[in-house]
């Protein structure tokens, strides 16, 4: 069943079993549990999606980490965010947020909450460093098109590609040092030196319209914040209100774990670190899965640094390097075996700044889209709580 139908269907029983709470008071425990139950099946359900999608000939799977896959991503988590909401505020007396273990446990998730928002704001920015990286990437599509291919269309990709390489070698392995702190929008620096009429023209080019980052703020300490006191519940706790709350946190973590290793962000040292995960809990094995295979492809790039593990980056990176070196042994005229080659290279680079030129934008929309629900959660997770506060107040 598609998320959304199941999602649909999920909250209209929320709606419906809390209405009639009253009518069924004897079993209302019985029902929250297995209302938990539910919750935590559609997260492994949609996780195990992401993780191993249902095999179909007509429409093949997205790759891991690529445009298409991201979108999904965070389809799935607006849905689990939904439904998380009408487990733990749907018609509920507000005074239970006030009760332990939920008592530190909101609070918590709300702190959560804004580092998320400010996580969202960078992959926003990154997003259009990558949409800056796609032009270049058209630029020498456009010259490697045209036939004959002359020593200036060989000239152009070159100066393109070129541009378009350099911005993607991050030197992520300085992310502690002061030279870091100066990193523009450009996945370059704006340091001067002997070539820094060059380094320049090409930072220019990748500086996002939008304001940067402070330049201390850290992606990956953002990242460890929001994991630090993430504490799985026990005992009795564990089949309670604290379980969905715990789930929630998780999700939170590891969407935002994964679009930073997927997107350029800023100051990433250190992101491949893993949160902990607990394996006994059923729902999470898909995304400790998911969480394993990202972990080692970002440990492969991070040895040499790169611009993140965006699927279509990586693409870009390979093609573009390879028609590098056709640009730099350029003679004319170009044998027909190498120019055959040449071609089934740039319709390959091609079809990239297609998917990107499709997915990019609606990617970047729904990003704002996850900040503006969250915000508006919070907000409704607030209004609960000054409700609870005004119903313990003492009365005077």
């Amino acid at each position: 069943m598609p998320a959304t139908d199941y999602q649909g269907s999920f909250l209209g029983r929320i709606s419906i079993r809390r209405n009639q709470v009253m009518a069924m008071e004897p079993n209302s425990h019985e029902q929250e549990v297995e209302d938990l139950e539910l919750f935590q099946k559609h997260v492994s359900d949609r996780f195990s999606d992401l993780l191993s999608p249902p095999s179909d000939d007509s429409s093949p799977s997205d790759p891991l980490l690529s445009i298409a896959w991201l979108r999904k991503l965070l389809d799935m988590f607006l849905c689990c965010e939904a439904e998380f909401k009408a487990v733990l505020i749907m018609d509920r007396d507000p005074s239970q947020m006030t009760r332990p273990p939920l008592d530190r446990l909101v609070p918590e998730l709300l702190e959560r909450v804004v580092k998320a928002l400010d996580i969202c704001n960078a992959l926003c920015l990154g997003v259009d460093s990558v949409r800056n990286v796609q032009k270049l990437a058209e630029i020498a599509v456009a010259a490697l098109e045209q036939r004959p291919i002359g020593d200036g269309q060989a000239r152009r990709a070159k100066k393109a590609l070129n541009s378009l390489i350099t911005a993607m070698m991050l030197e992520d392995k300085d992310g502690a040092s002061a030279k870091s702190t100066e990193r523009a929008w450009s996945f370059g620096r704006r340091g001067t030196s002997s070539t820094s009429a060059q380094k320049d023209r090409t930072a220019g080019l990748f500086r996002s319209p939008s304001c940067n980052m402070a330049k201390n703020w850290s992606a990956a300490k953002q990242i460890h914040a929001m994991s630090s006191n993430l504490v799985p519940p026990r005992g009795a706790e564990a089949s309670g209100l604290a379980s969905p709350v715990y789930i929630m946190s998780t999700i939170f973590v590891f969407v935002m774990w994964t679009l930073v290793a997927a997107i350029p962000c800023q100051e990433r040292n250190g992101l491949g670190t893993h949160f902990p995960v607990p394996r006994q809990l059923a729902w999470a094995q898909p995304m400790i899965g998911l969480q394993e295979k990202i972990a080692e492809e970002w440990k492969k790039k991070e040895k040499k640094g790169s611009a993140g593990l965006l699927e279509e980056m990586q693409r870009l990176e390979k093609i573009g390097q390879s028609l590098i070196d056709f640009a730099d042994g350029f003679q004319f005229p170009v044998e027909a075996e190498r120019l055959e080659e040449v071609k089934t290279q740039v319709e390959g680079l091609a079809d990239i700044c297609r998917k990107m030129e499709e997915g990019l934008v609606p990617l970047q929309q729904q990003i704002r889209e996850v900040f503006h629900r969250v915000v508006r959660s919070r907000a409704e997770f607030l209004d609960v709580l000054d409700q609870a506060g005004r119903l313990t107040a003492p009365t005077v």
